[in-house]
């Protein structure tokens, strides 16, 4: 594992350098697939600029929250110092789906705001989303961290700062699993979104596609994580907790949507 590189003498995260290309990519490929449908390159990137944030702001908020018990260090501490590095010990992480739900609440509000295509803008951003997540998942494991269950099959970490827990054991790479899985996603959104059509079923709903799907993979994969800082509520971690509900939600969204389509397909015949 590699958790920092060196560029002209200064060391940096390499996660940090995933997620920003995985960032990069990702918001290339989104302007790229909003201008083949004729619209406004500036109105896409100030969306994903704004969207950039919400998701920063989510990822962060939701890690200080599984992080509940160390919050009164904030309050107690008695210099500027000490508040700062309370502060970092209870935000400094990122949870994904705090900064799923905080990405996809500012990109409604940026669409309700600007007016722009609700349909077109959520089916593409459901495309990006799980490219930059497999991207930022090949980050994780470099860095060490959102590390697997010990296992035969796995790698051996030395000298990492980071997470020293991975040090001189065999873990599951269940950062790459995902990774993978995630590019799984994105491959079948792209072949679904190039077949979109208005009168289709799916036209608008990719993004409840993706909340079907991911969750899922989410769910299973978290047996096979092997790190404890996630948290848990009633014997699930926190991640799967949330998984059971946003799939529930994306499944009865989707179930209730096709009936409504259907009646309507019916009424034109």
């Amino acid at each position: 594992m590699l958790p920092y590189i060196m560029i002209s003498g200064i060391s940096i995260s390499t996660y940090a350098v995933l997620a920003i290309l995985g960032g990069l990519l990702s918001g290339f490929v989104f302007c790229l697939c909003i201008r083949k449908r004729d619209l406004d390159d500036n109105d896409a990137v100030v969306f994903l600029l704004l969207v950039t944030f919400g998701v920063l702001l989510g990822s962060h908020l939701l890690y200080g929250i599984t992080n509940w018990q160390f919050i009164r260090y904030i309050f107690e501490a008695r210099n500027f110092k000490e508040w700062g590095s309370s502060i970092i010990r209870v935000f400094g992480g990122a949870v994904f789906y705090g900064g799923l739900f905080g990405g996809l609440a500012t990109g409604l509000a940026v669409i309700q705001i600007k007016r722009l295509d609700k349909q077109i803008y959520l089916d593409v951003l459901a495309l990006v989303i799980p490219l930059f997540h497999a991207i930022a998942r090949i980050g994780c494991f470099l860095g060490g961290c959102c590390y697997g269950i010990e296992s035969e099959f796995g790698f051996i970490a030395h000298g990492n700062r980071i997470s020293p827990e991975v040090n001189n054991v065999s873990r599951f790479p269940v950062q790459l699993l995902e990774s993978a899985l995630n590019i799984v996603i994105f491959l079948v959104l792209w072949i679904l979104l190039g077949r979109l059509k208005k009168e289709s079923f799916l036209y608008g709903k990719l993004i409840w596609i993706y909340l079907a799907i991911y969750p899922v993979i989410r769910f299973t994969d978290e047996y096979l994580r092997g790190d404890s800082i996630r948290g848990f509520i009633f014997g699930l971690s926190t991640s799967q907790f949330i998984s059971v509900i946003v799939e529930g939600i994306a499944i009865g969204y989707l179930i209730v949507s096709f009936f409504k389509f259907r009646k309507s397909f019916k009424s034109q015949i």
